[in-house]
């Protein structure tokens, strides 16, 4: 393992917390050779609400990714979701000195890095200033300007942002866990780096994906992000209705759902049902699974509503010619793909992360897995990039230099990281930011 660079995927989810170790091998492909999971305490619908049971939740899923990978863990990318969360269009603008000279990458990053000073709302930051296509001298539909000649270089721009303070937690939980950030990641950006392939992102796709406390929508054209969402529903909120609906405990809820639930209620016959054991000496109590499919297709249709009206409110919808993929614990829901389909009269998939992977191990191949391992592809498709490009790192969030961590980038000592996140914040509202 020492001969490939070690890559962490932190995923704090609102049902769990999930550590994927992988390694860069000699063929430059991705291996997961370590995963750790636990239940997530303290994290609702993606959001951080208690710091100490949420680093308690980390240090157990590290420890157990260790113990496993052989790897002592010490940096994490981190995955970010949550309601908090939105996304805006902006165009951005560099003019240039001289037509003779070419344009450069450090033009582009100029041009990037400018979106970064945009203001925001009070209390918002920008996570993400994602380029989508440029223009030079009016010339639209420039995928990769560098190496053109021009004097006006614009570009389009996604730029996706978050509260402060939902940042500022996660990042909290993480190094009060002992670790170091590496970088932050929208959730969905990770998720489709481990799921879609490159034809289906410029066919045209949207990517759902359904997890405990939020269901995020990731739409892709000619290879470009279009457009991105957060719908605050995920399948914590089915196995609520279960639970209120049957008259149940929470446990017994989640286990009904996940072995016997079903997104389409006219797949179960009437006369089949499920015993649940009763409480402290109680008679056992009968659940009839049509009833508990009728439960779990009213919510499921609900969440895919929601999505399909962002797919719809993105104008992307008659251009998504891959249609839709599922991914993410929701998405093992029996049923589901037909009840998608039918809902968006659209193409359905269910992705799993393994498809960009070497040599992968039998329990990432769930899709709860794909935020984990699209947040390690993300990151050494990035390390790659640098070596070959021989740049500096991406920005990061962490305002210390990182400590040496021979697993990660040991053979680019001379690359210096630049401005980060928190280094804007203290810049914007002063040193009292922690």
């Amino acid at each position: 393992m020492s001969n490939g660079k070690i890559i962490v995927g932190l995923d704090i989810g609102t049902t769990k917390i999930a550590v994927l170790v992988g390694r860069i091998n000699e063929y430059n492909k991705v291996e997961i050779i370590g995963i750790g999971r636990t239940e997530s305490l303290g994290v609702k619908r993606g959001v951080v609400s208690n710091i100490e049971q949420t680093t308690n939740s980390i240090k157990l899923a590290v420890a157990e990714a260790e113990a496993k990978s052989g790897v002592e863990i010490k940096a994490v990318n981190v995955g970010i979701a949550g309601q908090h969360i939105r996304s805006m269009q902006h165009r951005g603008l560099r003019t240039r000195q001289s037509l003779d000279e070419e344009i450069s990458k450090l033009d582009v990053d100029i041009l990037t890095e400018d979106m970064y000073k945009l203001v925001m709302q009070p209390g918002e930051a920008i996570i993400h200033a994602l380029p989508q296509e440029f223009i030079v001298d009016g010339e639209q539909g420039v995928k990769n300007p560098v190496g053109m000649s021009g004097i006006r270089l614009e570009a389009n721009f996604h730029i996706i942002t978050g509260q402060i303070a939902s940042i500022n937690n996660v990042v909290k939980s993480v190094e009060k866990a002992g670790l170091k950030v590496i970088d932050l990641t929208l959730e969905p950006l990770a998720s489709a780096a481990s799921v879609l392939s490159d034809e289906e992102k410029e066919a045209g796709v949207a990517l759902i994906d359904i997890g405990g406390g939020t269901t995020d929508v990731a739409i892709f054209q000619e290879g470009i992000i279009r457009h991105t969402a957060v719908i605050p529903f995920g399948g914590d909120i089915i196995t609520k209705d279960i639970k209120e609906g049957c008259s149940i405990i929470q446990n017994q809820a989640e286990l009904l759902k996940v072995r016997f639930g079903s997104a389409l209620a006219s797949q179960n016959q009437d006369n089949e049902i499920v015993s649940i054991p009763g409480l402290r000496g109680r008679e056992p109590k009968e659940i009839s699974l049509k009833n508990l499919a009728n439960i779990i297709e009213a919510r499921m249709d609900e969440i895919i509503q929601h999505a399909v009206y962002e797919i719809r409110n993105s104008g992307y919808d008659k251009k998504l010619i891959a249609g839709i993929v599922l991914t993410g614990g929701g998405s093992q829901m029996r049923h589901l793909v037909q009840l998608t389909e039918y809902i968006s009269g659209m193409d359905v998939r269910i992705g799993y992360p393994t498809e960009h992977l070497a040599g992968n191990i039998d329990e990432v191949k769930s899709p709860m897995y794909a935020t984990g391992i699209g947040l390690v592809i993300t990151e050494s498709t990035d390390m790659l990039n640098r070596k070959k490009r021989k740049e500096e790192p991406k920005l990061t969030i962490t305002d210390d230099p990182l400590p040496p961590v021979p697993e990660v980038g040991e053979d680019d000592p001379e690359t210096e990281p630049k401005p980060t996140i928190f280094d804007r914040f203290k810049k914007w509202f002063g040193e009292d930011i922690q």
